[in-house]
């Protein structure tokens, strides 16, 4: 598989739903943060199937099962939170 350099950086240790946002907690320690309302799949979610996230592709990526939504920790740091 082929990686970008900021992928594999940046990659995320933990992932998690807060106070309506969703909250990464990446390798190096450092938090991103965006609200699940730039993204149309989770505004429109159940808390139930925005929790369900699994960090997938060695931590480049999240994956609702749920909700057949992906995202990608460099579109993330770019501000691209999907639909």
């Amino acid at each position: 598989m082929k990686y970008m350099v900021a992928e594999l950086l940046f990659t995320i240790k933990n992932a998690w739903i807060e106070n309506n946002m969703v909250c990464l907690l990446m390798t190096d320690n450092k938090e991103i943060r965006f609200p699940v309302e730039a993204n149309r799949k989770l505004k429109n979610a159940t808390e139930k199937q925005r929790s369900n996230i699994e960090i997938i592709c060695g931590g480049t990526g999240l994956h609702w099962p749920d909700l057949d939504e992906d995202l990608s920790v460099t579109g993330i740091i770019e501000g691209r939170y999907g639909y």
